[in-house]
């Protein structure tokens, strides 16, 4: 890695609920400049024995540039460091110092995000959303459904809107792919349900695009074309380095304006 310069490279680590993925990354290109190493999240995921695995991950890196920041994204609402949610993993996440647990096991500072919002960040500066102005939703559709909202490059935050209540229930255990897999429905008979979901993204928020994300959207052209809306939706392009990008190019910034 001698070709980079000390501000271009990070380490991204995207934890799951049965996966933990790291590398390291150019942030400048989006270039993975190591393999992409895959270690189990631990059963039950307690806070303990995940940041263990994240310290087992780092190592397996090899040797890490002291000068390289790390981000790590996790399926939880991240306020200030502290994750107010979990989603398949411990409930000792919720309301847990999980930055600083973190940072006191790795011995180096690290910036903590949302999953999906280090997923849609990534997709604004490396991936489908490249260049787009206006308002971007990213939506990940997976167990549940994870939203990220870019707004001219800049990211808000932990926007929940897989939880939208819609019909009186919270629509992701209707629209998740989880859901899909559970009911044994077919391509067109969950599309129907995106069409509903889409379609009140759409009335609350005018987006100037959807990007579709999640193990499912390398099946995009099952679906995607079943939907009729205003809203261009494309598919995300990133797929499972999606998180690694995202939470290593904000690890680089202090703040979330893309550059």
């Amino acid at each position: 890695m001698t070709e980079n310069t000390p501000d271009t490279v990070a380490v991204g680590i995207d934890i799951g609920g049965t996966g933990i993925k790291g590398a390291i990354v150019d942030v400048t290109t989006g270039e993975l400049l190591t393999d992409r190493k895959k270690f189990a999240t631990p059963e039950g995921g307690k806070p303990d024995d995940i940041a263990k695995t994240v310290t087992d991950l780092m190592e397996s890196l090899g040797d890490v540039p002291a000068s390289a920041t790390v981000g790590i994204c996790f399926p939880a609402v991240v306020r200030h460091g502290v994750t107010m949610s979990a989603a398949n993993v411990s409930k000792k996440w919720i309301g847990f110092e999980a930055e600083k647990l973190f940072e006191k096991t790795l011995g180096r500072d690290i910036t903590f995000v949302n999953d999906a919002d280090a997923a849609g960040f990534a997709e604004v500066r490396y991936g489908a959303a490249k260049g787009k102005s206006g308002l971007i939703i990213l939506t990940t559709l997976g167990t549940g459904i994870g939203t990220a909202l870019i707004y001219n490059g800049v990211l808000t935050p932990n926007a929940e809107l897989g939880h939208l209540e819609i019909g009186g229930v919270d629509y992701e255990t209707r629209a998740a792919y989880s859901a899909k897999e559970r009911e044994d429905l077919s391509w067109k008979k969950w599309a129907e349900r995106l069409q509903v979901y889409y379609e009140r993204l759409e009335a609350l928020f005018s987006p100037d695009g959807f990007i579709v994300g999640g193990g499912v959207s390398k099946h995009h052209e099952e679906f995607l074309p079943l939907l009729k809306l205003d809203t261009p939706i494309v598919p995300a392009t990133l797929r499972n380095n999606a998180g690694i990008l995202g939470a290593a190019s904000l690890s680089t910034m202090r703040t979330t304006f893309l550059e």
